[in-house]
């Protein structure tokens, strides 16, 4: 058995390098294939990950009105804390919001100055609501406008949070789908410039099949070197792709490593990097010997 698998792969070998252009072009548009599908996972990977955080940093704030007395706001906060969708409600008094913002802006002299000059405090006091579930913050501000302490209130920070998620959502989402697009597309492709090249194969090699069916070779040792020679496709190409995605994510992430401060696209690969390399193997493997087999099925009589 291993002596037949070894015959076999090492004619498979011979028959890749002998093609030449046809095996290059092939295992050109199988990296393709693969490199797209490596970077689409990897990028949505990061994506994702920044929406967590965006997520993990949303809350509903809500501002209480000058007037509002410690009371109203005691009794709001504490019908919040029932709910049963909120994780967590915290109280910021006018003097705590002052000291966060003087704090938060420390080195902006100017906007120091201006508030010094103001004199009186206008920071308003609020309360930052957290949900159990990042689904739940429409059904909690919806709470909040038609509580009777909705005269109390003088603004409920939201809707910018929500429209930050709903686009980073749709971005995600048009990732996958223009991905997939070009993966399902160039794999067609693949598949053909594959079946094409076997195809040859066989007729380049039709006089020895015919030699190997008159000594009694078996229909399994004829088929072999062109399913092996798919395999090798797949291979070539999975580390070629491989090496390819990790250069392209090294000088990506220098430029914008700056800018996705939470996240990190060669992180991301480093993680993942045995599960890209394991998605590209099977995929490229897959491809390449279901061409092959198409070849063999529609061109090798035996």
């Amino acid at each position: 058995m291993f002596l037949v698998i070894g015959r076999t792969f090492k004619e498979a070998l011979s028959n890749f390098f002998r093609n030449g252009w046809l095996s290059l072009a092939a295992v050109t548009v199988l990296i393709l294939s693969l490199y797209i599908l490596s970077l689409m996972f990897v990028v949505t990977k990061t994506a994702n990950g920044i929406l967590t955080d965006v997520e993990n940093k949303v809350n509903v704030s809500v501002y209480f009105k000058s007037d509002a007395t410690p009371e109203r706001m005691e009794a709001l906060q504490n019908q919040l804390e029932k709910n049963a969708d909120v994780a967590s409600v915290d109280f910021v008094s006018r003097e705590k919001a002052l000291e966060n913002f003087k704090r938060n802006n420390a080195n902006e002299p100017i906007i120091i100055k201006s508030l010094e000059e103001i004199g009186d405090n206008p920071l308003l006091a609020s309360l930052i609501v957290k949900a159990n579930n990042q689904t739940k913050y429409d059904s909690i501000v919806s709470a909040i406008s038609g509580s009777d302490y909705k005269d109390d209130i003088s603004r409920v920070n939201y809707g910018k949070n929500k429209e930050i998620i709903d686009r980073l959502n749709k971005i995600i989402t048009e990732i996958k789908k223009f991905g997939l697009g070009l993966v399902v597309l160039f794999s067609v492709i693949s598949i053909l410039i594959v079946f094409n090249t076997i195809r040859i194969t066989i007729y380049t090699h039709k006089n020895e099949i015919e030699v190997m069916r008159l000594v009694g070779a078996s229909n399994t040792f004829i088929r072999l070197p062109f399913v092996f020679e798919g395999i090798l496709y797949g291979i070539i190409a999975t580390l070629i792709s491989t090496v390819f995605v990790f250069v392209t994510i090294f000088l990506v992430n220098s430029k914008i490593s700056t800018i996705l401060t939470s996240q990190n696209l060669l992180s991301v690969f480093y993680h993942n990097v045995l599960f890209i390399i394991g998605v590209q193997l099977a995929v490229g493997i897959i491809l390449g010997v279901v061409s092959s087999m198409i070849a063999i099925r529609k061109y090798l009589k035996i």
